[in-house]
């Protein structure tokens, strides 16, 4: 499991109230101070993962992780200025794919099922 703070672009430094947990089976972002926000991703759900590092991050030795998954509240997760980013992107692709797997899951993100069906009558008639 990791555990990260967003940090500032300059220094690297945790100046954020923005937590970011990568477990076995999902990821967990809490937002906020006196009023927090907490939101979980099955990793399950994930599909692709990205690595981004601008010329700051490179500097500091920081990276933005972008996941795009199925997933309602956010299908665009970005992990942003992180520590140790490429070894995240990393776990989260290799268990991402183990979760699939475990819970048999197919490569569905951009299909829309009820548009394909509707396209297959028209092919049919």
């Amino acid at each position: 499991m990791y555990t990260e703070k967003k940090r500032s672009l300059f220094f690297g430094l945790p100046l954020s109230f923005t937590t970011y947990q990568i477990g076995d089976e999902k990821i967990n972002v809490k937002k906020g101070l006196l009023r927090t926000i907490e939101d979980d991703t099955l990793l399950y759900r994930i599909q692709d993962v990205k690595l981004v590092t601008g010329f700051f991050e490179r500097i500091f030795r920081l990276g933005t992780v972008v996941c795009y998954s199925s997933d309602v509240t956010d299908p665009k997760l970005e992990l942003v200025h992180i520590k140790n980013a490429k070894e995240i992107k990393e776990y989260i692709l290799k268990t991402s794919e183990t979760e699939r797997r475990k819970v048999r899951t197919l490569h569905t993100m951009g299909l829309d099922a009820a548009a394909q069906l509707g396209e297959m009558d028209d092919i049919n008639l």
